[in-house]
């Protein structure tokens, strides 16, 4: 071999090893113990793992932390990872190959330069505690956690807890994405909202699909406390089609309910955009919820029967505790404190 074609290969080698050492690796950390967020995880975990086979600068593999049960006598991950089927959770979706399960989290995490956290609020805390100074310290985290954790303030968001204590930024992924409609491949839209601009044409190509738009936008704390409020109004929404209400009645709902919360977001959250109430996490997602939506049914079978709400959270949610009447209250306490609950 000539010198010249000699250092054409190595030269080609060395890109080769380059590009691969700067692919982004991804990381979906999921939960079984609770099955609504597992499932949605999950379909956004195989949109991800699809974007991923298709994309030159990302990681081919995706890894999904799982936690290490038992299902059918077989564990969870290895039907995932030998059959691509999650079989409790997901069971007639196909999951892509390289989407990869593992129930180590530190072990699926470590080398992960986005991390996608799909868990209940409550175990936020103690995911990152696990992970600190375990992952790369250049990493980023996003959040599709629904709720909030309650701090002296009232509430802190999800988003503010895993960066406190993570030390990592996190962006936050809000939106009308039923997981059986993104699976399905039908139109759903989802609203990113990501503080470091930087970031944000590779977390729009990972999470993006052919019938998933992501709009993205730098007001992230709006995006994130739109999706707490909404389930609010949604639970009034169910109060009123419990009493049988008019639909002029829940159309005036909803749209004081928007007003309220731009009022909301500008007193405890203020430099938040217009615009950003009118994305996918906004209106949209109001309206979704408001017609649709666990917060609702619950709200109209407390009405017409007369089961209690911690009766009907056992009976329909398995226990699960609505965000409608828990975000209400937090709500109410920090307009109390603030002395602005007459506004």
């Amino acid at each position: 071999m000539n010198t010249n074609l000699r250092q054409a290969s190595l030269h080609h080698l060395f890109s080769l090893i380059q590009s691969f050492m700067e692919r982004v690796s991804i990381c979906m950390v999921g939960s079984g113990n609770c099955v609504i967020r597992f499932v949605r995880g999950t379909a956004v975990a195989k949109v991800v793992a699809e974007n991923a086979a298709r994309l030159e600068d990302v990681e081919n593999r995706v890894n999904l932390f799982v936690y290490d049960e038992i299902f059918e006598g077989k564990r969870l991950s290895e039907t995932i990872n030998q059959h691509h089927i999650n079989s409790k959770y997901l069971p007639y979706v196909k999951l892509p190959e390289n989407l990869v399960a593992f129930t180590d989290l530190v072990e699926s995490a470590k080398y992960a330069d986005i991390i996608v956290f799909a868990i209940p609020s409550k175990h936020i805390i103690d995911f990152c505690k696990t992970l600190l100074g375990k992952i790369k310290p250049s990493a980023i985290a996003v959040s599709l956690v629904k709720g909030f954790l309650p701090s002296e303030s009232g509430m802190e968001l999800i988003s503010h807890t895993i960066t406190k204590y993570l030390k990592v930024p996190c962006a936050v992924l809000v939106g009308v994405n039923l997981a059986s409609e993104i699976v399905a491949n039908k139109f759903c839209e989802a609203t990113l909202g990501c503080r470091d601009t930087k970031q944000t044409r590779i977390l729009k190509e990972i999470f993006k699909g052919p019938s998933l738009r992501i709009v993205v936008v730098d007001d992230a704390d709006c995006v994130e406390v739109c999706a707490l409020l909404k389930h609010i109004m949604a639970f009034g929404t169910g109060l009123l089609d419990g009493l049988d209400c008019n639909e002029n009645t829940r159309s005036a709902l909803i749209r004081f309910g928007l007003l309220e919360m731009m009022h909301f977001i500008d007193i405890f959250f203020p430099g938040s955009k217009l615009g950003t109430f009118f994305e996918s996490s906004g209106l949209s997602d109001l309206i979704t919820v408001c017609y649709g939506s666990r917060n609702r049914r619950i709200a109209e079978a407390y009405i017409r029967t007369d089961y209690t709400i911690e009766q009907l959270e056992g009976e329909l949610l398995k226990g699960q505790k609505l965000l409608g009447p828990m975000v209400a209250k937090e709500v109410n306490n920090m307009l109390n404190n603030k002395g602005v609950e007459a506004k």
